[in-house]
């Protein structure tokens, strides 16, 4: 069978499935159609809001599907309407079986790390957080289990020191895009040779990634520097890692989020959490070992900015210690 005759549902939402879905359209699959979330209320306004994947299909001409309830029996007839060879899946929700076992080749997942490592929905924003070294995307087949079928295909790269989740994520989502494509040839030419991950997983310890939800951003000053810095940099830009600004002439402690820092010297005679600043360039802040300066950061109620931009407009007074802590003060 040709990739022009073989017919593929794609299911996803967000601009990292985006550009698999570029892929597999601009390199001439045949895509019958698109599962997507529905619009959904955004803004002031309120107004309705495509997903990615969604507004990229419309553009395409693609059919496309937006399922409330995946066990619809409208939405199953309309989805076997579509006589899909194979269903491929990135960046979307948990699939029931009837959804994931009905095309005759299965439906495969992108998944952003090296499976079993980090399974779970936040496998980018983790490896950065535990400070990996290296990390990958995987093609897998679906079975009942969340995030623990058949591996078809993995690449590996290297993560570089200073690298934040919002650049892995652009990273993997082009190397995932590439994966994509090449496994779908495999497919379609019977030699994907699946591999269960219980054997790739001998002798390893296995990390998981779950959801990351706002409170577990807040950072705990009395760990080392590079921890700090590796949790930092791994929520960032999003959900972003964040404490509290402890200011003597306010009566509440403002949140303070935190996107960017570099490991500093170390001193001696300063506090976990204690803030360093001259008022004009820089504001660095102490952890259980050395100094951390922070890069970029964004207060309570204002825009994200440069350090240097924010000292401009939020005056560190001298004569005053000031510190970051979990939990406000004030």
């Amino acid at each position: 069978m040709t990739k022009e005759q073989f017919r593929i549902v794609f299911m996803g939402t967000p601009d990292f499935a985006v550009a698999a879905l570029a892929a597999l359209y601009e390199r001439h699959y045949n895509v019958v159609g698109v599962v997507t979330t529905a619009d959904k209320k955004a803004g002031r306004g309120k107004a309705l809001r495509q997903s990615a994947v969604k507004a990229y299909a419309m553009e395409k001409g693609i059919k496309v599907l937006t399922p409330l309830n995946l066990k619809d029996v409208d939405f199953l007839n309309d989805l076997a309407s579509l006589k899909a060879h194979l269903q491929i899946v990135v960046a979307f929700r948990m699939l029931p079986e009837q959804v994931w076992n009905m095309p005759p080749y299965g439906t495969f997942n992108l998944h952003a790390s090296l499976l079993p490592q980090y399974r779970g929905a936040a496998p980018i924003n983790w490896a950065i957080i535990n400070g990996e070294t290296k990390t990958g995307v995987t093609s897998f087949f679906l079975d009942k289990k969340i995030d623990t079928g058949k591996i078809i295909q993995q690449e590996t790269c290297q993560l570089q020191a200073e690298e934040t989740a919002g650049e892995l994520h652009d990273k993997l989502m082009r190397m995932g895009a590439d994966l994509i494509c090449s496994t779908v040839d495999l497919v379609i030419a019977d030699k994907a040779f699946p591999v269960a991950q219980n054997d790739r997983a001998q002798n390893e310890s296995l990390k998981s990634a779950p959801k990351i939800f706002k409170n577990d951003g807040l950072i705990d000053w009395n760990q080392t520097a590079q921890t700090v810095f590796n949790f930092i940099r791994g929520l960032s830009p999003y959900p972003a890692a964040w404490t509290y600004l402890n200011i003597h002439s306010q009566e509440k402690s403002p949140s303070l989020k935190i996107y960017a820092v570099k490991v500093d010297i170390n001193e001696e005679n300063k506090q976990a959490g204690e803030v360093v600043s001259d008022g004009k360039t820089y504001m660095k802040i102490k952890t259980q070992t050395n100094m951390l300066s922070v890069l970029e950061l964004q207060l309570q109620g204002k825009k994200r900015m440069l350090v240097a931009d924010f000292l401009r407009g939020f005056q560190l007074d001298k004569e005053h210690v000031y510190t970051v802590t979990p939990q406000p003060l004030y």
